[in-house]
């Protein structure tokens, strides 16, 4: 197509080539939150899989000291050691590059948050491949070519058995540009917005992680079977309410936190020994009885990992009214829920047929349910002011309305953590499960999330958006193809309010399967 001869149009034409040339290199707002939210899934199973290489060496540390599995940790025990140098070694190095390329991309912190052209296609280009001989990408690749050798001369039969399966890839991906097929750089780095670059290197990180996994859970099973070493252990005691009327229930419960039936509780209130249920606590049950300030002595006595027996006492104190002239009761809480249908009872020395109550405030109607009893509706969150009259006196009495708190997202009772491959791939979907809230029977109801996948199986993350409750679709079919060494997150949960509304909640679960 040739240009038209008349300046005015050959100007319009001109910039209109311009125009749809950047259109092509805009990156959608969708797409870079897309990166975002597999960017922090990927940082999340990181830590998850950091955690668990943890567990493994201090489980082979403690087959160093047992005279029975001594002899076999001497040796494998170092090599496992040794995997783990050589990943903190690549980690940290690709962590570097992460920071590098955000001051390549304009890095500034804002009210303490890091902030940077996130869709600045030319930054990723001149950090990785300009400037240097060999480039940075092309020093990647070697970093983590050696890194992969390191592993397999660790020990033969580690390079015989562990290398061929490690989830660290290197190959060049498919690239539709002729000048990127036989560069491993070029193909991840050139033109790409530093949001993606940085989710490719977390990805990495991602690799790096559950090869050292590999490696260090194949020592152990040269020795033996995972032993899991709880270190921190926290006794405590509480009550279900610290201020209550004469003749209501006082209920403590108390334990031991990262409970351990190794730990061995004995648990006393005052004075009096407890039965220990499975879970290592005990609940103790009494009427409240003399107005005023109460107390209940707590004590707590258990076994550490080291043998040695820890005592914590703790004072429990609640205090009993006396009721006189009107009494406001909001019965389950000391606050009203967004959305709930709130109990509230309200008695006077004139009876109930004298008592004339109204609210104002965050959107609240009352009715009526019985005799001294009410139920208040808030649409709005802030506070509700209760005006109540008997006859005789008056009063006003200010509640705070919250929101119903967040349920925990789980998948088949997990939010999160190891769980065998062939369990997860049987799941139905994901459940928003309000845990331990003082009204029975609210229930959230699970909208949308994304299903990332990525680790063995997965040569690249890959994403499906689910719509509704259970597994289906693109995600499904992800699903299927999960085995031992994938991890799986699950972030972006909406869930719909009860009451109405919908809320995104902060958590994000993260599996990895065995």
């Amino acid at each position: 197509m040739s240009l038209p001869k008349e300046p005015r149009q050959k100007m319009i034409n001109i910039m209109y080539l311009v125009l749809t040339c950047l259109l092509a290199l805009n990156v959608s707002s969708e797409i870079l939150n897309a990166f975002k939210t597999i960017e922090q899934s990927l940082s999340n199973a990181n830590v998850i899989i950091q955690k668990k290489n943890t567990d493994i060496l201090k489980s082979l540390q403690k087959k160093l000291e047992d005279p029975k599995t001594a002899e076999k940790a001497a040796i494998w025990a170092p090599r496992a050691q040794k995997a783990q140098v050589l990943s903190d070694a690549i980690y940290n190095y690709v962590e570097t590059l992460k920071h590098d390329l955000k001051v390549e991309a304009g890095l500034k912190i804002k009210n303490g948050e890091e902030v940077f052209n996130d869709h600045d296609l030319s930054s990723t280009t001149r950090f990785f491949l300009k400037g240097q001989v060999p480039s940075k990408g092309q020093d990647l690749y070697n970093r983590l070519a050696q890194f992969k050798k390191d592993l397999g001369a660790i020990d033969p039969s580690i390079e015989k058995e562990i290398l061929p399966t490690l989830p660290l890839d290197l190959s060049i991906p498919k690239t539709s540009s002729i000048a990127g097929k036989n560069d491993w750089g070029y193909a991840y780095f050139n033109m790409t917005p530093p949001i993606a670059a940085l989710t490719i290197l977390t990805k990495f990180q991602n690799d790096i992680r559950n090869s050292e996994s590999q490696v260090v859970e194949y020592c152990h099973k040269e020795i033996g079977e995972v032993e899991l070493v709880y270190d921190q252990f926290n006794a405590f005691a509480a009550s279900n309410s610290q201020y209550l009327m004469a003749g209501e229930e006082l209920v403590i419960t108390a334990g031991v936190g990262a409970f351990s039936s190794a730990a061995k509780p004995t648990i006393t209130i005052d004075g009096v020994v407890l039965p220990i249920g499975p879970d290592g606590s005990a609940s103790y049950k009494t009427t409240a009885g003399n107005p005023g300030e109460n107390t209940k002595r707590v004590r707590i006595s258990f076994l550490k990992p080291n043998g040695e027996t820890a005592v914590v006492e703790k004072d429990v104190k609640y205090t009993v009214g006396t009721p006189s002239g009107l009494v406001v009761s909001t019965d389950k809480t000391r606050v009203f829920y967004k959305g709930l249908p709130n109990p509230l009872s309200i008695t006077g020395g004139g009876g109930a047929e004298s008592i004339n109550v109204s609210v104002e405030g965050a959107g609240a109607s009352i009715s009526k349910s019985g005799a001294g009893q009410y139920v208040v509706n808030c649409t709005q969150l802030g506070s509700v002011m209760v005006n109540v009259k008997d006859g005789k006196t008056a009063q006003k009495i200010s509640i705070p309305v919250k929101r119903v708190p967040d349920p925990i997202a789980i998948v088949g009772g997990s939010a999160g953590g190891n769980m065998a491959a062939n369990v997860f791939r049987v799941q139905k979907g994901v459940i928003a499960d309000l845990r331990d809230f003082v009204f029975d029977g609210i229930k959230f109801n699970v909208l949308s999330y994304f299903v990332i996948c990525t680790g063995k199986g997965f040569d690249e993350p890959e994403f499906e958006e689910v719509t509704g409750a259970a597994f289906s679709g693109g995600a499904s079919a992800l699903i299927k193809r999960c085995q031992s060494g994938t991890s799986v997150t699950i972030g972006e949960i909406k869930v719909s309010e009860p009451g109405g509304g919908t809320r995104k909640l902060d958590q994000t679960i993260t599996f990895i399967l065995q």
